[in-house]
């Protein structure tokens, strides 16, 4: 399921958007541009609907300060503005799409899910591909080659996440906080204890070496050399 920031500060409106997008993830509301700064810097989230006219912050200040540290989180930009100029700024600051207000609920939900699919390397409608190892999110099932790998819950969605952010650095917190949730009981540790079971169920295919630790840092998912034909 998508995690997804919504940003708005018209709290009727926030409600409104959060109940044509719940079938498609979990969302998390904030109202103001330093609150939206705050949650997308955590790097948790696959897709941020972002308001341009906020309080404390805007929304351009929050997509360039987001964009200036690396954070490419989609980004579908949601806003009253509907001139020329004012979109050409929206793409210029990073933004990924663009819808006006007011909108069709139907036009809002085809292209969050259009724009999650294409961010997400989804072929179809809910599978998740890198090289030769697919992830089918309905059923939750792993294969590589045709061979299906056997993970528990965490095991799946923590390869999933890495598999999403191929390429990109992912620290223990951002996959404590969106695996386990910040309000956890848990601690940090049980990402160490879980990548490790998901390295065991990997190592048979010889995939486990996809995913590097990074000592003090975090952890990397990408395709060895010559393997990425993809």
């Amino acid at each position: 399921m998508l995690k997804i920031l919504l940003v708005e500060d018209d709290e009727i409106l926030s409600d409104s958007i959060l109940e044509i997008l719940s079938e498609t993830g979990e969302i998390t509301q904030v109202y103001d541009g330093e609150e939206a700064l705050y949650e997308g810097e955590r790097g948790i989230y696959d897709l941020i609907v972002l308001d341009l006219m906020l309080p404390s912050l805007s929304g351009e200040q929050v997509l360039t300060a987001l964009r200036k540290k690396n954070i490419y989180t989609p980004v579908l930009i949601l806003t009253a503005k509907d001139g020329l100029e004012d979109k050409v700024n929206g793409f210029k600051n990073g933004g990924d799409d663009y819808l006006t207000k007011p909108f069709h609920r139907e036009e809002l939900l085809l292209r969050v899910q259009a724009l999650a699919r294409r961010a997400l390397g989804m072929k179809g409608q809910n599978k998740l591909v890198v090289n030769e190892l697919s992830l089918d999110l309905d059923n939750r099932q792993a294969c590589f080659k045709n061979n299906e790998l056997t993970l528990q819950g965490k095991e799946f969605d923590l390869l999933h996440y890495l598999m999403q952010n191929q390429g990109r650095i992912v620290t223990k917190d951002q996959l404590f906080d969106r695996i386990w949730g910040f309000q956890s009981d848990t601690t940090l540790t049980v990402v160490e204890v879980y990548m490790s079971n998901l390295r065991k169920n990997l190592k048979p295919l010889g995939i486990d070496r996809w995913i590097k630790t990074l000592r003090n840092v975090g952890y990397l998912f990408e395709v060895p050399e010559g393997l990425d034909h993809e």
